[in-house]
């Protein structure tokens, strides 16, 4: 959430931020009217207390002196003043609840070096890792969604049967590959001293708006127990979209110490999105689908320390990709196309070259986002009541948040069935995941099971 100051003292870069983020159905105009009559509205409340408690005294002073009539005069002043007042105050609260609102459409302020632009086509490519030694790759590079059906590793169709598009199952050595990710990520983090932290998934509708994921982006939300179209109360639940969700509001409406910060928090959660794209190549898979897992990073830093925390958290994220030798690129995102609720976003992006696209790179295949490091700086902080105190004299002031995947597990996975497939179909499993999968160092698969192998003739 904006600051209200910013709104009244700079509308311009307001607007600005709605125009260049792309924000459709946000009248700003219309806010600051509103913001302007609530504030006449207390100005006039204030008026209204201070002739009463003048004519409050005055009713003491006529009584005192045997002025009835007067007194009485005063009294009904008293009793118009009262009834002013109270008009005053719920039109004041009517406003201020409404202001609140609205004031949650406002999208975040860019950093003014974010570059301007409309969509991923004005993103900024900063750095690419990994490609000036390739491993040797088969002629053909099976794409993961054709390769983890063949080893039986991915089942998308008994997925779909058992919970309906974008769910999955994984199995076998797929399973196995996926478990040891998740391990060795969380490992990587710690070295770089992330407390781990286990969240609920279920998460409150306070906790959805304190990030910002309520109320633009409800309809991509899982809701439990009620109708997506229900009205919104502040106790209704949802699956997390991400654990940044629940681990961004551990400390919401607390005052953290000077002393606490930096903290760095890492989660392993499993998320769900509803949205799924458009269809097609691009989306086939275990690319964009409703359930899946990721290590989220939260930091909680002091606001002169967020800008140069940013560039260590890509390269916290990067690193996973770097001890995998996973080829990959880092863009920084156009106002378009960096969201709502960042002031400044770096994506990463790994090399899958199981499919060739148009905007993939000259060896070939396409780029697969698995992080998205994000600086917003005090707009969460604002939302979900995150507050520091410099000195334990000083008054509290609000914290900078940031975070980023550390990293979507079901894509690097995609990325190590392309990267690491084999002439003769198998993959290599990564040199550093090796001691998490028991020494294994190729994947072979199994074979299928049920009448349906046999009619395909994998079966004898």
């Amino acid at each position: 959430m904006l600051d209200r100051t910013l709104l009244r003292e700079d509308p311009e870069q307001v607007r600005r931020a709605v125009e260049v983020k792309g924000v459709d159905g946000v009248d700003v105009d219309e806010i600051i009217a509103l913001d302007e009559e609530w504030r006449d509205l207390k100005a006039r409340g204030d008026e209204l207390r201070h002739e009463r408690n003048e004519v409050s005294r005055q009713i003491g002073e006529y009584k005192q002196s045997g002025e009835e009539e007067k007194a009485q005069e005063a009294i009904d002043r008293s009793q118009e003043l009262k009834a002013e007042l109270e008009e005053v105050e719920d039109r004041a609260d009517e406003l201020k609840d409404e202001i609140d609102e609205r004031m949650l459409e406002l999208p975040n302020i860019p950093h003014e070096d974010v570059p301007v632009g409309d969509d991923e086509a004005d993103n900024v490519e900063v750095d690419r890792w990994g490609f000036d030694e390739l491993r040797d790759l088969p002629e053909e590079v099976i794409p993961h969604y054709d390769l983890g059906e063949e080893l039986d590793v991915l089942d998308f169709e008994r997925g779909a049967k058992v919970s309906g598009g974008g769910f999955q199952f994984v199995k076998g050595e797929g399973a196995r590959l996926e478990h040891a990710l998740i391990q060795f990520m969380l490992d990587v983090h710690r070295e770089q001293e992330y407390v781990d932290v286990l969240p609920p998934i279920p998460v409150n509708s306070a906790s959805m708006e304190g990030t910002g994921q309520l109320p633009k982006f409800d309809e991509d939300a899982y809701r439990i127990g009620s109708r997506q179209d229900d009205e919104i109360e502040d106790d209704d639940l949802w699956l997390l979209p991400t654990a940044e969700v629940p681990v961004t509001n551990m400390y919401r409406d607390e005052i953290l110490l000077d002393d606490d910060l930096p903290i760095k928090h890492q989660a392993f959660s499993p998320n769900f999105r509803r949205e799924a794209g458009e269809h097609g190549t691009e989306t086939r898979g275990y690319v964009r689908v409703h359930q899946f897992h990721k290590i989220e990073l939260v930091n909680f830093v002091r606001p002169e320390e967020s800008d140069d925390r940013l560039d260590e958290l890509v390269e916290e994220a990067a690193e996973v990709l770097e001890r995998l030798d996973l080829p990959y690129r880092v863009l920084e995102m156009c106002t378009g196309d960096m969201g709502f609720t960042q002031a400044k976003k770096y994506d990463l992006e790994v090399w899958a070259p199981g499919d060739d696209m148009e905007d993939g790179p000259e060896e070939g295949g396409r780029w697969l986002e698995v992080s998205s490091a994000s600086n917003f700086e005090e707009f969460q902080a604002r939302r979900a009541g995150l507050r520091y105190r410099p000195e334990r004299h000083e008054s509290a002031d609000y914290i900078h948040t940031l975070n980023a995947s550390g990293v979507a597990i079901p894509r690097v996975l995609v990325a190590v069935l392309e990267y690491y497939q084999n002439d003769d179909g198998t993959v290599t499993v990564p040199e550093a995941l090796q001691p998490y999968m028991g020494g294994q160092e190729v994947i072979e698969g199994h074979q299928p099971v049920g009448e349906s192998a046999v009619g395909a003739g994998e079966r004898e």
